[in-house]
């Protein structure tokens, strides 16, 4: 288990909802680059649990895999 510092910058960091698109993920059988999905937490372990856009769940290992969040500029506003 990661200490309780480096979980809460990882949550903090990657909240629940976050899109996230990936780059590269070190796994055999990896989801492709470019697969944009949504962060649906990040575990005890501080892999950050996903839900991909292609239907798959694998989990981003920070500072392995490769991804970058998703800054969505025109976000519409609650009328």
């Amino acid at each position: 288990m990661l200490k309780e510092e480096k979980l809460n910058f990882l949550r903090n960091k990657y909240p629940v909802g976050t899109r996230i698109r990936l780059i590269f993920m070190d796994d055999n059988y990896p989801v492709p680059p470019n697969t944009r999905g949504t962060v649906e937490e990040v575990d005890d372990e501080g892999q950050i649990q996903m839900k991909w856009d292609n239907g798959s769940h694998l989990a981003l290992v920070y500072g392995t895999d490769k991804f970058e969040k998703i800054i969505e500029k025109n976000k519409d506003k609650e009328r």
